[in-house]
């Protein structure tokens, strides 16, 4: 996702130098799940006052990056969100986690038999009056003996976003116009509301493209939600309805939705 001009003041302050001090990272090796994955996680230990961001920050918020270079025994690796919380900063909307983020990672071995030896950085964004950058690097040897939970990433795994099917999610459908500066995506769901204060987050993953804040309204049993698209400049859209991802924040709980027809 390209960076938003809102997030200028954001980003510049990033420019500094980390501070010492806001934010520790670290691995929680987890366990060997019976389908043979390693459920670990990693956690942001935040100072007080302090928050990072979700994976779609919104307009004040910088998105989190993630690289597995130096790992081995590593085929592929899923994350699993748990729900954010929504921040009002100058006006605008960010979306994020405060005090700690312990994010599950479930990682795939190449080979189920052999260690996982798991190397990486964590570019992330943590902020309180001032946005600064939080570079890690991580490390760890999972060699996928522990069978028992650990209850601290059990718990931010009950805490991802109810299923779309779970939450009673009925027809989805989206519309993509051209505007002037790009396109505008409109979605429509058939659900039941969520909460209160609902708030529609609209991911095009895998496109270089900049998404707005979605701007949503509900109508008895039926959450529209619409946002800008603006692509890179002299880049076309290729719009993959299937993978639309809207996710429903409300009150602290969150419904995530894929696809749209």
């Amino acid at each position: 996702m390209t960076r938003r001009p809102v997030l200028a003041l954001c980003l510049a302050l990033a420019a500094a130098p980390a501070l010492a001090g806001p934010a520790e990272l670290d691995i929680l090796p987890g366990w060997r799940t019976a389908e043979g994955t390693q459920m670990a996680a990693i956690r942001v230990q935040l100072d007080p006052g302090w928050k990072t961001y979700w994976r779609a920050p919104g307009d004040a918020g910088i998105p989190p990056e993630f690289t597995w270079e130096g790992s081995s025994n590593l085929a592929s690796v899923a994350f699993h969100w748990p729900t954010p919380e929504l921040f009002a900063t100058n006006g605008m909307t960010s979306i994020g986690y405060h005090d700690q983020l312990i994010l599950p990672v479930e990682l795939t071995p190449r080979d189920p038999a052999r260690p996982i030896r798991l190397r990486g950085r964590a570019d992330i964004g943590v902020c309180s009056d001032i946005c600064v950058p939080f570079s890690a690097d991580f490390a760890a040897d999972l060699d996928g003996t522990a069978d028992h939970q650990d209850a601290r990433i059990a718990a931010s795994l009950r805490a991802v976003p109810t299923s779309a099917r779970a939450a009673g999610v009925g027809r989805v459908t989206c519309t993509l116009a051209p505007e002037r500066n790009g396109y505008v995506l409109s979605t429509s769901v058939a659900m039941p509301p969520a909460g209160r204060g609902e708030f529609a987050v609209i991911e095009l993953p895998g496109l270089p493209v900049w998404v707005s804040e979605a701007r949503t309204t509900r109508q008895g049993d039926r959450l529209d939600a619409t946002v800008d698209v603006v692509p890179e400049p002299g880049q076309p859209l290729a719009l993959d309805r299937s993978k639309v991802r809207i996710t429903v924040l409300a009150g602290g709980n969150a419904v995530e939705i894929r696809g749209c027809s």
